[in-house]
């Protein structure tokens, strides 16, 4: 076998072994991710988290306004009259609103349970009924408010927000009629879109697609 021929060889079994050895690699690393839980991966169930004040568009005041959402869905766990399995959109979690009035120097705080979430990439509209209200607070107690989120992403250093909330009351784009009526409740999920501008804190809107009916 001339020389020419034997350093062929050779550089061919090299080239061979160091495919072999990079397939091996990425197999080893795919594993491990999987193994592990990408960042990628969707979650098989959907939620909101996260706490932020915010600033209402037609309305400039003193006044410090923020929501708070843990909430976390939990397909087919409520039974309603006529749908003992219950729905595919039912959640369990919190919703805290609290708003600073500077007229009069004092803190109103609410809380609800969550009883349904749906949620898209980036996006989230929540319901929840309000169990607490503190002294001097609206008359909420038994009503379901709605809520609605979007997560703009990781925040840049320096960057405002992107981030945006909605709820379901007169105080954001309806601030000015100030009618009773339209503190009723509304129905499961309904909310208007997120029209107000996070101004500090942030929203993770982590999405997963509504499952599918059970069979049978």
């Amino acid at each position: 076998m001339s020389p020419v021929n034997s350093l062929l060889r050779t550089r061919k079994a090299a080239s061979l072994a160091m495919v072999v050895a990079i397939a091996a690699s990425v197999t080893a690393v795919t594993g491990a991710t999987a193994a592990s839980g990408s960042p990628r991966e969707r979650p098989a169930r959907a939620s909101v988290t996260g706490a932020a004040t915010f600033r209402l568009p037609y309305l400039e005041d003193a006044d410090i306004r923020s929501l708070t959402f843990d909430a976390h869905a939990a397909p087919f766990s409520r039974p309603i009259p006529g749908v003992p399995g219950g729905l595919p959109t039912d959640a369990y979690g919190t919703v805290k609103v609290s708003h600073y009035s500077a007229a009069q120097d004092v803190t109103y705080t609410a809380e609800g349970a969550v009883d349904c979430l749906t949620t898209a990439p980036g996006s989230a509209t929540l319901t929840a009924v309000i169990t607490e209200v503190s002294a001097g607070g609206p008359d909420w107690v038994g009503k379901r408010l709605g809520f609605s989120v979007h997560d703009g992403g990781v925040d840049k250093h320096g960057k405002t927000s992107r981030d945006r909330v909605g709820f379901s009351w007169d105080d954001g784009v309806n601030w000015t009629i100030g009618a009773d009526a339209h503190l009723d409740s509304v129905g499961s999920c309904m909310a208007p879109a997120p029209f107000a501008p996070v101004t500090e804190g942030g929203y993770r809107v982590r999405h997963a697609d509504l499952p599918l009916w059970p069979m049978g």
